[in-house]
């Protein structure tokens, strides 16, 4: 007998859109011999799903809808809100609360890895040689903001200012001087209540992909990013302005390393379904620094998305790949 999925989609932060691209990327790699699958778009209060062409509202009590063929209910959810309350662990504590199983790590993982300042400073104590994590400043709304010679001795220019809850580079801009400062800072926090001033990191700009299936943790070839722009802001993300080559051209043992990393951070926070990490690389071809960038928990998935390239590059197909993730999920329940 089939298992009814929802694809859950939409959210309320800037990544609305781009989170409906990835629920139809799902969409189309699901095994529909196995699966029957429906789009839930979430947006504030109005939650509906697609259902033969109608949009029915979604009760909440129960995450179950009614449709002229009777009452329908889901037996997993697949969640691919980029942003609030999908990556936050808002979201999860909904499906908590109500007994159904998700595809992505739990309340606490997602909460942490979404904000990016916590996150640096609780995976700091394990970086140790293995990676490198930069110094950041956490600024809120309303609050007090540092003086721009505090940052010029503390962080240096050029540097970051980004939301530290946030994605696809919306609210991101490089401060390359002082004067340019408090209107990063407005930019960032029109994204998220906080933001963080962070040092610049220079270098290759790579991304590894990575899940739990019943035999181990799986990490994907990594994806090396090349762009035009001063940095890999949305511009570049969606508009073509891009290049991503996977695998990518670095040294094998360099690949081996990046791995490693991201299956050692991968089972430090006890993550669930697909993560992808982001690093830059520094220094000398072969003996790099990695820089870690950010966790991102619920990944791009349209077909020209990073995560889709790894699997394919690494002889796997997306519907296995989402199939580990679910049936994991629902026989560890049983």
């Amino acid at each position: 007998m089939k298992r009814t999925i929802a694809i859950v989609a939409g959210g309320n932060s800037s990544e609305h859109d781009v989170s409906l691209h990835s629920a139809a990327g799902i969409l189309s790699f699901m095994d529909t011999e196995k699966y029957d699958c429906y789009v839930v778009e979430m947006q504030g209060t109005d939650w509906h799903v697609d259902y033969n062409d109608t949009r029915l509202p979604i009760d909440r009590n129960d995450f179950s809808f009614t449709a002229p063929d009777g009452r329908h209910t889901f037996d997993f959810a697949y969640i691919t809100i980029h942003g609030t309350p999908g990556e936050d662990g808002i979201l999860q504590g909904y499906f908590d609360l109500i007994g159904m199983p998700y595809s992505t790590s739990d309340v606490l993982v997602e909460a942490l890895t979404f904000n990016k300042y916590a996150l640096n400073n609780y995976l700091r104590p394990l970086a140790g040689s293995d990676f490198h994590i930069a110094d950041s400043v956490l600024v809120r709304r309303g609050g007090e903001r540092p003086k721009a010679d505090d940052v010029a001795r503390r962080i240096g220019y050029p540097c970051f200012v980004k939301p530290n809850a946030g994605g696809s580079s919306f609210g991101v801009s490089k401060v390359k001087s002082a004067d340019e400062l408090a209107d990063a800072l407005d930019k960032a926090l029109m994204e998220s209540h906080e933001a963080m001033i962070e040092h610049l990191l220079t270098g290759t700009e790579i991304t590894c992909g990575c899940y739990r299936r019943d035999d181990g943790l799986v990490v994907f070839p990594i994806t090396e990013v090349v762009t035009s722009e001063e940095f890999f802001d949305y511009d570049a993300k969606y508009n073509g302005k891009v290049s991503e080559i996977t695998p990518a051209r670095i040294a094998p043992e360099t690949a081996d390393r990046v791995k490693r990393v991201t299956a050692a951070i991968y089972e430090h926070l006890d993550c669930y379904g697909i993560i992808r990490i982001d690093y830059i690389l520094s220094g000398e071809a072969g003996h790099e620094t990695i820089n870690l960038l950010e966790i991102n928990t619920t990944p791009g998935m349209t077909a020209t998305s990073f995560i889709p390239q790894q699997v394919r590059a690494a002889g796997l197909e997306m519907k296995d790949v989402l199939a580990d993730i679910i049936e994991g999920k629902l026989n560890a329940d049983d």
